[in-house]
């Protein structure tokens, strides 16, 4: 077992016992045994592209003239990371990029590195600044993007890794929204983790990577979804944004540790305003590609979260700032997972939020398990079969309010805008019967739709519930699966 491999059971051991004390013990039994289950599942592995792979890409994207500045705030960095940051960047295949080094370093190791590849290379796409002060996290990048020239600015930790193709996929992604008549503000990826301290394998290009065995824990993401970002910043890395929106919003120091979030959250309240919900995708644009890698190591928040410990304090007050900006009557606390949040809205989520035409909850089978809810675009019921006191791994989706196709209409709640296309497509006037969800304090009555004379078999209310999301949608309402509310069949 790597030293690297120990300290990740170490860390896991510690977030456990922390978990323990925060949620109890039921909680804390269930989280653990979810997560041995996960890690029995098919393991991972990152395959990095093939030589002329990466070539075909080299020639193809010659054509695009998009430039990428990628700012890195540098602060005592390791050598090898350091060096395996730049070559990370050095190695793309495509070529249009700066690398804009802000380095608030005490000593000049940093600015010896970064000089000596420029002696070596005569690269001159990286520029270097060394900084009089150390102005934390979000000054120190800030410094860097007044010095970006780009069209598009992309953040890179300092100890972090691009994959050799990630800005060929975002060029791409601009290229095709550039055909289709859009101009996204913001790009993002997937991403995964691996350790550091393994044994590295050299390529030819002199970059030291992990070898396949130390990628871990890979991050699909889904296309942009306003309520799950609000839940949790699933986005994270590698993101890029429009310089000029990036130039003007900047990074905000008193929410560091969060910054990042809570500039994601600033461009969607850019967007929000502007833009008609059903078109948010072709603004926010997902790249189904994992293009990140972030390091684990013991400092870092991707090992050890009480590293940053503040940064989720941090995050919650830019959730309730968006809040505030929207006008939306909302509270905005910490949930049973460090990093996501539960926003409570005042008095309910559809009298708050115009844009939102259904609210639904899950249903549980007799065993206790989820059997409907939440439904994508094919009637494929999202995380079916999961037990009740599951979260849905790693990224906790199973437990988060998010944006779904459809949900079902025995267990939903309905805005009165669509009150009569709901009896049109059910059958059925429009009454509500009120439920217990929750448990001790927390327990609250909730309204939705009764149903009651209405004759199906479960084909027919997945029918039913498939054609109610589409109406809405197609009104221009988000449908909103809320897994608070919960339903037994």
């Amino acid at each position: 077992m790597t030293m690297a491999k120990k300290i990740c059971n170490l860390n896991n051991l510690k977030k456990t016992v922390r978990y323990l004390k925060k949620n109890g013990v039921r909680h804390a039994y269930y989280a653990v045994r979810e997560r041995i289950e996960e890690e029995k599942g098919e393991p991972y592995r990152y395959v990095e592209p093939a030589g002329d792979v990466l070539e075909a890409q080299r020639r193809e994207s010659a054509r695009y003239t998009y430039l990428f500045s990628i700012v890195v705030p540098a602060y005592e960095t390791k050598e090898e990371f350091l060096r395996e940051m730049i070559d990370s960047v050095r190695r793309q295949s495509y070529e249009k990029w700066e690398l804009v080094i802000a380095d608030a370093s005490a000593s000049d190791l940093v600015e010896r590195i970064v000089q000596e590849i420029l002696a070596q290379t005569d690269e001159e796409r990286i520029k270097y600044v060394h900084l009089r002060e150390n102005k934390g996290i979000s000054g120190n990048t800030n410094a860097g993007i007044e010095m970006a020239e780009g069209d598009y600015i992309a953040l890179l930790d300092h100890d972090d890794l691009l994959t050799p193709d990630a800005l060929y996929h975002m060029a791409l992604a601009l290229y095709e929204a550039q055909k289709a008549g859009e101009v996204p503000v913001l790009l993002y990826s997937d991403e995964d983790k691996y350790e550091a301290g393994c044994v590295c394998d050299q390529s030819a290009a002199g970059y030291g990577r992990a070898d396949n065995g130390s990628y871990m824990q890979p991050h699909r993401k889904t296309e942009f979804n306003l309520d799950l970002i609000l839940s949790n910043n699933y986005i994270c890395h590698f993101m890029a944004v429009k310089a000029e929106l990036f130039k003007r919003l900047k990074l905000r120091e008193t929410y560091d540790g969060a910054q990042d979030y809570d500039l994601v959250l600033r461009v969607v309240d850019q967007v929000y305003k502007m833009t008609p919900v059903q078109d948010f995708m072709h603004r926010l644009v997902h790249i189904p590609h994992v293009l990140y890698h972030w390091r684990c190591h013991e400092q870092s928040t991707a090992q050890n979260t009480d590293s940053k410990s503040y940064a989720y304090e941090a995050g919650r007050r830019a959730l309730e700032d968006f809040c505030s900006s929207q006008g939306w009557q909302a509270e905005v606390n910490h949930g049973l997972h460090l990093g996501f949040y539960e926003i409570t809205y005042l008095p309910d989520l559809l009298s708050v939020r115009k844009e939102v035409g259904i609210v639904g909850g899950r249903i549980l089978d007799g065993r206790g398990k989820i059997c409907g809810g939440a439904y994508r675009e094919d009637a494929v019921c999202m995380y079916e079969g999961l037990p009740k006191a599951y979260s849905g791994g790693s990224t906790h989706r199973a437990v988060l309010k998010q944006d779904v196709y459809a949900v079902d209409i025995r267990c939903m709640q309905v805005a009165p805008a669509l009150r009569e296309a709901y009896e049109e497509i059910i059958g059925l006037p429009y009454r509500e019967r009120k439920i217990y969800c929750g448990k001790g304090k927390g327990k609250e009555v909730v309204a939705i739709a009764d149903i009651a004379g209405l004759n199906c078999d479960e084909a027919g209310y997945r029918k039913l519930s498939m054609e109610f999301g589409r109406a809405a949608r197609a009104k221009g309402y988000l449908v909103v699966w809320n897994p608070n509310i919960t339903c037994v069949v």
